[in-house]
């Protein structure tokens, strides 16, 4: 089995994460235009009795128009049911399967799926042996370091050899530790060194900078990226030239103008309310905005739009005032896209990244 080649031979991979709510047909392709990762991921298809994969995510894998792999990512813990739904999504142009041993969603780890199923890698041994043994083809993980701790790592580590997975992701923090601690690379080399197949690293890869060092540091074969894929939808592009050790290309505040344009006519839907679909660009420009300006002035004043003109005006306004000034390649100290918007109507204009994990 042949994992698909970098777009440029030779280089580290590039991924883009699997994010619950955010990597769709139409943010994959607004990826795509800006220059896609070697491969994508979709939404994780939640696996239980009841459970048909659901209709956006085989329409996000039927109609995939980026030229590039996609590959289906499961969650669940039941191998009668996993089973059934690898046999029901081999019937669609996948890659290849991804289960997710990551999500650190409380809502999803204390139903003992995701992330959850780090406490036990006796569950852990039965999910890939089923697994692999139901899908003909590529069989790719996804996980975190441990839960609360490292004590299941090594053992969770031998069972992917064990197995026979095609390619390991390691995002370099436990699920208690969620986004607020610093990455462990010194844990993905760890992986690096322990298993046989090729391993991406994950977590933090905030630029193509930051990706080169991390594939240098922990010899990882790549890097899977996810949230400053939203903020930075270049990045892979951007990969790829410092990579090769060409000029990175510089963004401007002009052409993020026109990516978040792009972006809200990909998202826009007949039966999306203005309000709904203003709500749902929010989600996306609380990390677009940790670049634009060091004050946070840009996210302070996204977070108060409630239609499309509102919206597009303070974009004009932030944006294309200086369009040349360049977009900042890191995240700006202190800038954060914080769980929920500050504003009488937060319940209602979807501002929150609960969903938002990759």
């Amino acid at each position: 089995m042949i994992l698909p080649a970098p777009i440029t031979a030779g280089q580290p991979l590039t991924a883009l994460a699997p994010m619950q709510d955010v990597t769709d047909l139409a943010f994959m392709g607004v990826i795509a235009h800006y220059g896609a990762p070697d491969y994508y991921v979709t939404e994780f298809l939640r696996v239980h009795a009841q459970s048909k994969p659901e209709k956006h995510i085989l329409r996000s894998i039927d109609e995939n128009a980026t030229g590039r792999p996609l590959f289906a990512q499961l969650i669940g813990e039941d191998i009668g049911y996993l089973s059934r739904t690898v046999d029901e999504l081999l019937r669609h142009p996948i890659a290849g399967i991804d289960l997710n041993l990551g999500c650190p969603a409380p809502k999803v780890y204390k139903k003992n799926v995701g992330g959850g199923l780090l406490r036990e890698p006796n569950k852990i041994a039965e999910i890939l042996a089923a697994l692999r043994a139901a899908v003909p083809g590529l069989f790719t993980v996804k996980m975190r370091i441990g839960f609360e701790d490292t004590r299941h790592y090594d053992r969770i580590l031998d069972l992917i050899n064990e197995h026979r997975v095609d390619l390991l992701t390691v995002h370099g923090r436990t699920v208690k530790e969620m986004y607020r601690s610093e990455v462990h690379y010194d844990a993905i080399a760890h992986a690096v060194a322990r298993v046989r197949c090729p391993v991406l690293a994950n977590g933090n890869v905030t630029s193509a900078a930051k990706a080169a060092s991390v594939v240098d540091s922990t010899r990882a074969a790549g890097v899977m990226i996810g949230r400053h894929a939203i903020r930075n939808p270049w990045i892979f592009r951007q990969c790829r030239e410092q990579f090769a050790g060409l000029p990175v290309f510089r963004i401007t505040l002009g052409d993020v103008r026109e990516y978040i344009e792009r972006l809200y006519r990909a998202t826009q839907t007949p039966d999306l309310p203005e309000l709904l679909h203003v709500a749902k660009m929010k989600k996306y420009l609380n990390f677009v905005g940790q670049s634009v300006d060091p004050t946070g002035a840009f996210i302070y004043d996204m977070r108060r739009a409630l239609t499309e003109t509102e919206l597009f005006a303070l974009c004009d306004r932030h944006l294309l005032a200086d369009p040349n000034r360049a977009f900042s390649p890191e995240p700006y100290p202190g800038v954060i896209a914080r769980p929920n918007c500050e504003t009488p109507h937060a319940s209602a204009n979807g501002c929150s990244l609960e969903n938002v994990t990759a």
